[in-house]
């Protein structure tokens, strides 16, 4: 099972084997806790559930749950593969190794209510023409007679904050003393914002 959660620590760059200037993710990758078990027979599907982090106060309803483990900050599942893994099992960052390929997903920078211009990329009015304070307008929404707003039309609203993965990220370093991942490219998120690693 090659899946690890993790948090996003900086961006910076990198020199590949070509001498070639790459972008590059640091992430702090586990160590993670086997929280809990699911299984087919009591649970309807088979999963593993991780927990990473540290917290200084948890519910009671959490302090049972992770008897006899640390205080975990975030859990999250994923489909159990490795039947060998029992619940206590510590899983960390040398279970990747450079050049492996990845999917890393977490949530995207909040960016708060954006036009349709930032939002959607629309490129807005020409600047002149009798288009006085239209430049960055969204235009007709629709027929005349259609007589409402359409399903999915493409408005102003509420950017980012969503859950986004990043697929074929290639592993660039491993380091299992920090326990830091290096991965080739952006991530998506804020620094210290959840990351779910996974092998492709």
């Amino acid at each position: 099972m090659k899946f690890i959660l993790g948090k996003k620590l900086e961006m910076t760059e990198q020199w590949d084997s070509k001498g070639r200037l790459m972008p590059a993710t640091i992430i702090e990758a586990g160590p993670c806790y086997v929280t809990q078990l699911r299984t087919s027979e009591k649970d309807g599907y088979s999963a593993v559930q991780l927990g990473f982090g540290t917290k200084k106060i948890l519910t009671k309803a959490m302090q049972q749950h992770l008897k006899d483990l640390p205080k975990l900050r975030w859990l999250r599942e994923c489909k159990l593969q490795d039947k060998e893994i029992k619940r206590g099992d510590v899983i960390n960052v040398a279970i990747f190794a450079p050049g492996d390929i990845v999917k890393v997903t977490g949530v995207s920078k909040g960016k708060g209510f954006q036009g349709v211009v930032k939002r959607h990329g629309f490129h807005g009015h020409p600047a002149t023409h009798g288009h006085k304070d239209q430049a960055r307008m969204p235009g007709a929404i629709g027929a005349g007679g259609l007589q409402h707003v359409r399903k999915g039309q493409r408005m102003a609203g509420r950017m980012g904050g969503e859950r986004v993965s990043v697929r074929n990220l290639e592993v660039v370093s491993v380091d299992k003393e920090k326990n830091r991942l290096v991965v080739k490219g952006a991530v998506p998120g804020a620094r210290n914002g959840l990351l779910m690693i996974s092998a492709l």
